[in-house]
């Protein structure tokens, strides 16, 4: 069936714009959660599905996760520990640094989300396809988002108990208890039953995407709609946002720089320093997401707002990075022109 000339027009306009389709997806959830969010028995059935949907997510994430291919990718250890660095020590301290904005530039509860947001582990499959478009080190890359996946599921919501104090519900036995119970317990069963169904995931790849998906987007309706039933979305005004979107592009920028010229003078070769940069300037919205919502429970909607718009930022930002890489590296192995021979 042809679409008519003004459909497909709009068609070709959506596929041009530099948005993720699947953040437009979330912005379409964050919409319903404001207009019609769950309340009452609702909102207790919500918020039910959604501990499940955080549990199902971390089991599908440990069964996919190959301990195998980790362990074999430790022969480059200097270049896993420089992201593991970038992730989970640079990205903190330039999240408490940007403590002195408050409250001019940042409200507390914004601060609270870009400081979660930099304590969140990196991604795998954008720093994967950034690091292959930009003929970098793909291999590297792959085993530096696994091992940034592993440490996060620890490494994350310790930090945010000791750095965010009461914002993330404090480091008490009961936040240590629903951590273990909803991220750990799901993870490592995940990675114990992998050799019985990982077949069964890689067959049915597409439609378990589908799963993780949905079930993230369960997620962020659920604190979303905590979110409006508390009333805190009064505390957000267009300025801040827009204070707040700022404050990020300088976040994004200042790392993007570190990862590319640090890594030079850690002595790291070019395809490593492409690793290097897309697997360390990165953030994980779907880890994220479902570790805030354990995290921060009715507060998890500004939370996440800053993970939200950084994740956008850092797609658009970084493929016109790897593209450009790209052809820095065609230039590079372009041959020397022959010289013409004197007369």
């Amino acid at each position: 069936m042809t679409l008519p000339a003004p459909r497909r027009t709009a068609a070709r306009l959506l596929a041009r714009l530099p948005v993720d389709a699947y953040v437009l997806a979330l912005l379409g959830t964050v919409g319903l959660a404001v207009l019609l969010p769950a309340s009452g028995a609702a909102a207790t059935v919500a918020e039910g599905a959604s501990s499940a949907a955080v549990a199902l997510l971390f089991f599908l994430y440990g069964a996919r996760l190959s301990t195998r291919e980790a362990l074999d990718g430790l022969r480059h250890w200097r270049l896993h520990l420089t992201v593991l660095a970038c992730t989970f020590l640079l990205f903190p301290l330039l999240g408490l640094a940007a403590r002195g904005l408050v409250p001019a530039v940042l409200t507390p509860q914004l601060y609270s989300g870009l400081l979660f947001l930099c304590l969140v582990p990196s991604t795998i499959q954008s720093s994967i396809a950034f690091t292959s478009i930009a003929r970098g080190n793909v291999p590297a890359a792959i085993c530096a988002g696994s091992f940034s996946s592993l440490a996060g599921i620890v490494l994350t919501p310790l930090l945010a108990a000791l750095l965010l104090g009461n914002a993330a519900g404090g480091l008490s036995a009961d936040s240590l208890l629903k951590i273990v119970l909803q991220l750990l317990v799901p993870f490592v069963a995940g990675q114990l039953l992998r050799r019985w169904v990982g077949g069964f995931l890689v067959r049915h790849k597409k439609v378990l995407g589908h799963v993780d998906r949905g079930s993230i987007l369960l997620v962020v309706y659920t604190a979303f709609s905590q979110g409006m039933v508390a009333g805190i979305w009064h505390l957000v005004t267009p300025a801040r946002l827009g204070l707040l979107l700022a404050v990020e592009a300088v976040l994004l920028a200042v790392m993007l720089a570190l990862t590319w010229y640090g890594s030079k003078r850690l002595g790291f070769d070019r395809a490593d320093r492409v690793a290097i940069q897309f697997a360390g300037s990165k953030k994980s919205l779907a880890a994220g997401l479902p570790m805030a919502s354990v995290l921060f429970g009715a507060h998890a909607s500004l939370a996440v707002l800053p993970l939200m718009l950084f994740h956008q930022m850092q797609l658009m930002v970084c493929a016109v990075i790897a593209k450009r890489r790209s052809r820095d590296a065609d230039g590079a192995e372009a041959p020397a022109p022959v010289p013409a021979p004197t007369p």
